[in-house]
């Protein structure tokens, strides 16, 4: 008799510890899917279209809550309402993460350039905003790679937008790119218009694959880059760390 009270006690043990760990980790998966969902979202950066202000293997915290909320706020994008709630517009010169209109789903980030009734036109590689040419500085050249992986420099310039915004963009192939001649965009009510600061290598809203990008598609605002690790490094290889980790991005603001 003795033997199965014990047995029956460390069964209901053993169930009640099952019972705990699983409880544990709910919680800890809601309390992830809470921050993730109205606070900060990681996010890391495949391509060079942000070069040099973001790099190929920066690890980032984009905030949630500062343009509000909408359905791409939550993960896979549930069509649960439309708009935005606590809506706050992105301002000149953010650098945002958005879904691609195309589709609602692919993962984009630029910074804004156009707000909503803005004129937007590229003249000799220079951006123009409403008419007038935004200030530009030739700045020492920066070294990137080429399309065959070689270390070239290229010319780069401090851009300051009207409301003072001031960074670094790049002119890989000088004035004379695919994209610094263009149209003049209006861009419409509820929307903005987005580009990358490598300014020759940037699918942006200068395409119509892009385009302007509608409010409602707007994750979040980048702010702090957590880490960072060379261009074809592997993160989980702890040991190559030392070397192959870019220690003087880390933590530092977007801007």
């Amino acid at each position: 008799m003795a033997n199965d009270v014990d047995s029956k006690s460390k069964a209901a043990k053993e169930e009640g510890g099952v019972f705990e760990t699983i409880k544990v980790v709910v919680q800890a998966l809601l309390i992830a899917l809470v921050i993730r969902t109205l606070l900060f979202q990681p996010f890391n950066i495949p391509s060079g279209s942000l070069i040099p202000t973001l790099l190929i293997g920066d690890y980032l915290f984009v905030s949630k809550y500062t343009y509000g909320y909408s359905k791409h706020s939550i993960p896979f994008s549930p069509p649960l309402f439309s708009g935005r709630v606590w809506a706050s517009e992105p301002k000149r010169g953010d650098i945002a993460v958005f879904k691609l209109p195309s589709d609602g789903s692919t993962d984009y980030i630029k910074r804004v350039i156009g707000l909503p009734g803005d004129r937007i036109q590229m003249i000799d590689g220079i951006l123009h905003i409403n008419n007038q040419p935004v200030k530009r500085e030739r700045i020492a050249d920066y070294m990137t790679a080429d399309n065959w992986g070689r270390s070239v420099p290229v010319i780069r310039y401090r851009e300051t937008l009207p409301n003072g915004v001031s960074h670094e963009i790049i002119e890989r192939e000088g004035d004379t790119g695919t994209f610094d001649n263009t149209q003049v965009f209006i861009v419409p009510a509820g929307h903005f218009f987005m580009m990358g600061d490598n300014r020759d290598n940037s699918l942006d809203s200068r395409d119509r694959s892009v385009g302007y990008v509608p409010f409602e598609n707007f994750v979040g605002r980048a702010e702090i880059i957590f880490f960072s690790i060379e261009d074809g490094a592997s993160a989980w290889r702890i040991w190559e760390w030392p070397s192959t980790v870019r220690w003087n991005r880390l933590f530092s603001t977007i801007k």
